[in-house]
């Protein structure tokens, strides 16, 4: 199945990139490179475009690249914008720190911070896809091998082969391009479980949760909660330093007394949204975690998102970072004759900032989970930090790395 428009002017088409993978990262580099007039063909391997999880949390470094392929009026429709970041105690629920964000952020960083749904983002990506002359969506599409000659790649696809200029590997955590280009990656499982669940804002009291991403610290563990759909749903991922149990799919249904006894003893408040929850949408995975790669392409092939850069959720950056890389490959592909350059800049203009995140969100894993003194310190130096380290995130603008 595909759907396409074509170009009614010859002129807009520059070169014909092929894209592995029709997830958040995958669409939104379509998107990027279509309104620059190349010929864009997304292949997904499912029937059908829907991203699994829940919550997503889109900082002004992502959404403004959103905002300029237009999408501005899709997700105030159905995001949550918060009004600040918060840091909580586990068991007495002192608030540690707190950032503000929604009007703040908007005159700080010029973007608002939004909280959706995945599947929202998705389907939002996927209409405007649609809508765009110069791309066309395939699904039951699973590229299964490439090949490359001097001037162009193809890819096999159902038995089908599919010749292009680029291709990019957008197929995620377990990338086939980035299989066939450099091995079989070695992943080290962190030793941390992560748990997520949806709760209908209408089956808690009134007021209890506040209108901000609240991130609750303990020892071994941490709990996060924010609104998604608008106020209707509270999105919750929550990490547990476990062993025995290193599955690693965001479909692996949980088990809700195992839930309830991970965070026993942890305040009312937790208690009361692991009580709400639906249960049809307890899910756990185990996290593994990935060294930054030293290079992600090769010649007229590159990759993007978590195929390159995948990255522990405790910066909140995974999609801002896949969002991000769209923006700035699709400024680095010029349609000139040499195709293999313009994505080795692409990869030496992202490569750094991405290995940040990901180290920065490895060693988060460790500093959320910390006791006794450490802990202590670690909530002083949290007041202190707060919004230095946001300005250093946010203010980054994909849009205009290309430029340096």
């Amino acid at each position: 199945m595909q759907s396409t428009r074509e170009p009614t002017d010859a002129a807009i088409s520059k070169l014909k990139v092929l894209i592995a993978g029709g997830g958040i990262g995958g669409l939104t580099a379509a998107l990027c490179l279509a309104a620059r007039g190349h010929h864009v063909h997304v292949f997904e391997q499912a029937a059908g475009f829907a991203e699994v999880g829940a919550g997503i949390q889109l900082s002004p470094n992502c959404s403004r690249v959103l905002h300029e392929l237009g999408l501005e009026p899709a997700l105030r429709a159905r995001a949550f914008l918060p009004e600040a970041t918060q840091f909580r105690h586990w068991r007495n629920g002192k608030v540690i720190s707190q950032t503000p964000l929604g009007a703040d952020a908007v005159q700080r960083y010029g973007m608002p911070y939004y909280h959706m749904h995945r599947g929202d983002l998705l389907a939002i990506l996927v209409q405007a896809a649609r809508n765009a002359r110069n791309l066309t969506l395939h699904t039951n599409a699973r590229v299964a091998s490439f090949t490359q000659q001097s001037q162009r790649v193809s890819v096999t696809v159902g038995g089908v082969s599919y010749e292009g200029d680029l291709l990019v590997g957008a197929d995620g955590i377990h990338s086939v391009v980035r299989a066939a280009l450099w091995g079989e990656e070695q992943a080290r499982f962190t030793g941390n479980v992560a748990w997520r669940a949806l709760v209908p804002a209408e089956r808690m009291p009134q007021g209890l949760i506040k209108p901000m991403s609240t991130v609750w610290w303990g020892p071994g563990k941490h709990f996060v909660h924010y609104y998604v759909r608008r106020g209707t749903l509270i999105n919750c991922v929550c990490v547990v330093e476990k062993a025995g149990w290193e599955v690693e799919s965001w479909t692996e249904s949980g088990d809700f007394a195992e839930l309830k006894s991970d965070f026993a003893g942890w305040h009312q408040d937790i208690q009361q949204l692991i009580d709400n929850a639906q249960k049809d949408s307890l899910f756990k995975w185990a996290l593994f975690d990935r060294a930054p790669m030293a290079q992600w392409g090769r010649d007229r092939v590159t990759l993007l998102g978590d195929a390159c850069h995948p990255t522990l959720p405790f910066m909140a950056q995974g999609a801002a970072m896949a969002i991000e890389d769209s923006a700035v490959l699709a400024a680095c592909v010029s349609g000139g004759e040499d195709s293999a350059a313009d994505l080795q800049r692409y990869e030496d203009l992202r490569r750094s900032r991405t290995a940040g995140i990901q180290n920065g969100s490895r060693r988060n894993a460790t500093v959320f989970h910390l006791s006794g003194v450490k802990a202590f310190v670690r909530n002083r130096a949290a007041r202190a930090a707060g919004q230095g380290a946001m300005d250093r995130l946010y203010r980054y603008n994909a849009l205009e790395a290309a430029n340096t």
